[in-house]
């Protein structure tokens, strides 16, 4: 076994206040449109904690933007058809048979095929639609005088923020089945944490793939 640094320190913090903030977002957002009878809050601390988080988060963002260009991480979610149909093989039944990761591990390749479709998806979709589109909530009043929006304006802009919100209710739910997939279930998770892996030598490369 090789012990490798697979996540670095802003990484790791960008990774898991993202995912508070997410996480709070979602549950003040349900509770704020009467979803899943969430009462955790109340509606008016739920209305300002969601606006207070949403500005948070976009600062976070333009960080994170930051982060991955200037250390060349945003390569990492560059779509590849290799190996995707073993991927998909490997969580439809070889997992579940033993079979081995088809996609070896390497510092600037932590994510196989599907991981970075998700992950890319994620990026790129979801968390556009949801800021613009609760940008567009938020300052409606504004947008509707200067503009003449329609009532029917703003029922379309909430319908697909919560469609958007429940996309990212998915996202969550497949990303920490991911996250069980690893050499143990709680091996990405601890490497998420400290920063660290420990990989067998046959799956670590030294040089870039």
């Amino acid at each position: 076994m090789r012990r490798v640094v697979l996540y670095e320190r802003f990484e790791r913090f960008w990774h898991w206040a993202q995912a508070l903030i997410i996480i709070t977002m979602m549950l003040t957002g349900f509770e704020i449109r009467g979803i899943l009878g969430l009462h955790l809050f109340g509606f008016q601390r739920a209305v300002t904690v969601h606006n207070a988080l949403a500005v948070a988060l976009v600062t976070l963002i333009v960080f994170a933007i930051f982060w991955h260009v200037t250390t060349g991480e945003w390569r990492q979610y560059i779509p590849t058809r290799k190996f995707l149909r073993e991927m998909v093989a490997f969580y439809l039944t070889g997992i579940f048979k033993g079979a081995s990761h088809p996609v070896k591990k390497h510092r600037m390749a932590k994510l196989n095929p599907l991981q970075r479709l998700a992950y890319l998806g994620f990026k790129v979709l979801i968390i556009p639609v949801q800021i613009t589109t609760g940008a567009l909530y938020y300052f409606y009043p504004n947008l509707q005088h200067a503009f003449g929006w329609s009532p029917s304006a703003l029922w379309f802009i909430a319908v697909v923020h919560v469609l958007g919100a429940f996309g990212l209710v998915a996202f969550l739910i497949g990303h920490v089945y991911l996250t069980t997939t690893g050499h143990t279930p709680l091996t990405n998770i601890k490497a998420m944490i400290t920063g660290w892996e420990d990989l067998p030598d046959d799956e670590y490369f030294d040089e870039n793939p």
